[in-house]
């Protein structure tokens, strides 16, 4: 049998060493453990295990499950988001790590501005140019940031990415500190209500070389909860 407890607690161990070797505060690095294709029930196992923050991809198996677990979790919105789904989200979801055209902007800013809050959101970033995978290109970032930057129900808090996959970590290393560089960037400008205080990258094979390189969210899910199930 999987034992979650156990998987938490070597990653939490992974992250304190990883910390160490930066001379970083284990503090500044929340885990979110990636709860899409999992039951309810393990969501609810890994929360008395001590975890709290909890990452969905899909809008309406994360409303299923949300609907079934019982215990005080929050929730992070990780995958691409469609705009015809954002008015299912306020009020459900504590940030949105994956805003990446303005248009998806405009219905998250739309859609808090209905409920009277701002909106927590990251900005993606396709570092590694792949057709296959979302993210605004580095290119294109700047001016989208400027843009969303004027939307008054967005507090738009750093960056996000999902460079190719590679067994090597050290070879995923420079998206994780290209990222790093292009938040320091947009922080110097700093732009009125934008912070790039969290950078949302690493995942289970590779996220104690992002956090080296400045990680704050690392997503984790085959480490904690095992291969995803079938949706």
């Amino acid at each position: 049998m999987m034992d979650l407890a156990a998987n938490l607690a070597r990653i939490r161990a992974a992250i304190a060493a990883a910390c160490a070797r930066c001379d970083r505060d284990p503090a500044n690095v929340r885990l979110i453990a990636v709860s899409k294709t999992h039951p309810a029930a393990l969501v609810e196992e890994a929360y008395y295990a001590g975890q709290s923050c909890f990452g969905e991809s899909y809008v309406q198996e994360f409303l299923t499950k949300a609907e079934l677990v019982k215990v005080p979790v929050s929730w992070h919105f990780i995958g691409h988001l469609q705009s015809n789904k954002v008015k299912n989200l306020p009020g459900r979801v504590a940030m949105i790590h994956s805003v990446d055209r303005l248009a998806l902007a405009e219905e998250i800013d739309r859609q808090w501005g209905k409920v009277g809050t701002r909106a927590e959101v990251l900005i993606e970033v396709n570092l590694g140019g792949e057709a296959s995978k979302a993210g605004v290109a580095e290119a294109d970032l700047l001016p989208l940031l400027r843009r969303m930057a004027q939307l008054p129900h967005l507090a738009i808090r750093g960056l996000m990415t999902l460079p190719p996959y590679l067994a090597d970590p050290e070879e995923v290393r420079p998206y994780f500190r290209r990222l790093r560089e292009l938040a320091r960037q947009l922080d110097a400008l700093a732009l009125p209500g934008v912070s790039m205080a969290e950078l949302s990258m690493g995942m289970s094979h590779d996220f104690t070389a992002a956090i080296e390189e400045g990680a704050t969210l690392v997503r984790i899910g085959t480490a904690i909860f095992g291969d995803r199930a079938a949706r």
